[in-house]
């Protein structure tokens, strides 16, 4: 994985491809693959300072599409598993398989149904945090919330989130990076 990821940053050299390369590794961080956009976000814009906003809006359009497409991967799932259960009760096979309970309680899984489900497209402005950003998307496919609002909620959640991370980062002085980048230049080389 760590070879592909290096060959697809030589690909899209920031530099030479500019903001193609940023909407291709926008749309790929926001599926289910690990990646982070903010680096080459962050990259363009000091490489391109003219280039702030438009780059803001490549991202922002490259990350909301990857959420949208997992948005479609939950709603084509949930259909699958219509259409098994369907198969399953047709030929008089087992139904529903019970949900685990540990000590009575409700799975976690259960909890962000019902917290999915009690907000609704809403909680698509937390799609741009790690880690469960992307699964939010995908949950809210496959509670089949509306794809419009899902889409708008998705968009503003995301678009504050390259207008912050890309406002602290030029608010902070060169010098903070260089401090923090020496120690791995010395290890580097």
């Amino acid at each position: 994985m760590e070879h592909f990821i290096n060959w697809l940053f030589g690909v899209l050299a920031l530099p030479k491809v500019g903001l193609p390369a940023v909407f291709l590794i926008s749309l790929v961080s926001a599926t289910l693959l690990p990646m982070g956009s903010e680096p080459a976000v962050f990259g363009y814009v000091k490489l391109n300072p003219e280039m702030l906003w438009p780059t803001i809006v490549v991202a922002t359009l490259g990350n909301t599409i990857g959420g949208m497409i997992d948005w479609w991967m939950g709603y084509g799932a949930k259909l699958a598993v219509i259409r098994l259960r369907e198969r399953r009760r047709l030929h008089g096979a087992a139904g529903a398989v019970p949900r685990a309970r540990r000590n009575g309680q409700p799975t976690l899984g259960a909890k962000y149904f019902a917290w999915m489900r009690r907000y609704g497209p809403a909680t698509l402005l937390l799609s741009w945090l790690p880690v469960i950003g992307d699964p939010l998307c995908t949950l809210a496919g496959w509670l089949r919330l509306p794809w419009g609002a899902c889409l708008i909620y998705m968009a503003i959640g995301k678009l504050l989130r390259y207008l912050a991370v890309t406002g602290l980062l030029l608010w902070v002085p060169d010098s903070f990076w260089s401090g923090i980048l020496a120690p791995l230049r010395a290890l580097a080389g």
